[in-house]
């Protein structure tokens, strides 16, 4: 049976094979994953608490970190192995000046290294830290008696995770980009037709103008086409990037959607024009009791509009990374009940979870989509009155 299924002449595996085996690699980590293992140390964390922590594991996925890490490897005397590729720690502090060192030095939070400590949720717990005042993947000095020093001032400028896939997701970008300007400016494209990546990206540049800069931009689509470009494949390539196991969900962080939408609401603003505010403090057509609240209303929209699309973003890249992680901890939730009930689980579960992984694969697309098309109609709506200017141009000149 296991020769059928890994198929010795040669052929390529079927997609029902596939899942078998899928299945199959998934059950046999299951005890180890489910059992409540021992840390670096060989030592539980939490002696009160064994097994495993849904909530620190989602958690870890979705916040940021000082590695990147793909797995635990259980070895033969139960202790846990992290598979990772650390990462650089800058550290300032002014009592202590400037440190630099890769965060393998830390050995996930077990060890102090030159009177620094890296906190995790294992670490907060067992040293009965206040969990509202720190956090998980923060770093803070300590004393030579190996306690926290409060008094000494830690700024953090680490490469983090999300950090270094950003890098890596720009450099990617830069290259795609200049690559096919070359190949434009060489005639590919122009005198012949387009070939390779050129090909496969020009569709989606044509539809980024045609479909969503002409419509809400008018006859100005051409200078903001750049930037609406930039957002649209900057957007989409860290979502692809967030889908890889082991990888940072950057545009799931916060922070970064943050820069995003305040980069948008830097451009809507400087795109506005005197109708724009007329509009906003003085609405044509509304009786004096209520211009007062509408004005309000609008006021407040100029700000709404780019929170919404901050909110829209992070929250659908998180919601989707989330609800994966909880479809595959239902076999080990269920395995705590009963093992039966973890491996009669499993085949329901990981059939949910590809399902939701394509659907994700859909949503980044969609949500780089969403996001541009949003601060094109919000750029539009600032550029209000020349539209109006260009109707009556074309009229005249008619």
């Amino acid at each position: 049976m296991i020769l059928r299924i890994f198929d010795i002449k040669g052929r390529s595996l079927t997609w029902m094979r596939k899942t078998i085996i899928l299945i199959f690699s998934v059950l046999l980590c299951y005890k180890g994953i489910a059992g409540g293992q021992d840390d670096s140390t060989g030592h539980h964390s939490d002696p009160a608490q064994k097994g495993f922590s849904v909530k620190e594991i989602i958690f870890g996925h979705v916040m940021n970190a000082h590695e990147f890490h793909f797995m635990d490897i259980i070895t033969r005397d139960g202790k846990k192995k992290p598979v990772s590729i650390p990462l650089p720690v800058i550290l300032y502090s002014p009592q202590r000046g400037l440190d630099i060192f890769m965060s393998s030095k830390f050995h996930h939070g077990h060890t102090d290294y030159k009177g620094f400590r890296l906190l995790t949720y294992e670490t907060i717990r067992y040293h009965g830290l206040d969990p509202k005042k720190y956090s998980d993947q923060q770093i803070v000095a300590v004393n030579e008696n190996g306690e926290i020093d409060p008094s000494v001032k830690v700024y953090d400028f680490s490469l983090t995770r999300n950090v270094v896939q950003m890098f890596l997701a720009l450099g990617l970008l830069v290259w795609i980009l200049l690559t096919i300007a070359k190949r434009y400016k060489a005639g590919e494209g122009v005198q012949k037709a387009p070939r390779g990546l050129q090909s496969l990206l020009e569709p989606v540049i044509i539809f980024i103008r045609d479909e969503v800069a002409k419509p809400n931009l008018g006859f100005k689509y051409e200078k903001y086409l750049p930037y609406l470009l930039t957002v649209f494949f900057f957007i989409l390539i860290n979502n692809i990037f967030g889908l890889i196991p082991g990888s940072a969900n950057v545009t799931g962080n916060i922070s970064f959607t943050l820069v995003l939408g305040v980069i948008s609401f830097i451009v809507i603003l400087f795109s506005s024009n005197k109708h724009y505010w007329g509009h906003i403090f003085n609405p044509p057509g509304v009786p004096l009791g209520v211009k007062f609240i509408l004005t309000l209303v609008e006021f407040l929209s100029v700000f709404i509009k780019p929170l919404a699309l901050i909110i829209r973003l992070f929250a659908n890249m998180v919601a989707g990374h989330i609800i994966i992680m909880c479809l595959i901890f239902l076999i080990f939730i269920f395995g705590k009940l009963h093992p039966v009930a973890g491996y009669g689980v499993s085949p329901v579960a990981l059939g949910f979870t590809i399902f939701i992984y394509f659907i994700e694969v859909l949503v980044a697309f969609l949500q780089a989509y969403i996001f541009t098309m949003l601060t094109a109609v919000f750029i539009g709506q600032a550029m209000e009155g020349e539209h109006h200017d260009e109707k009556e141009g074309l009229a005249t000149a008619h």
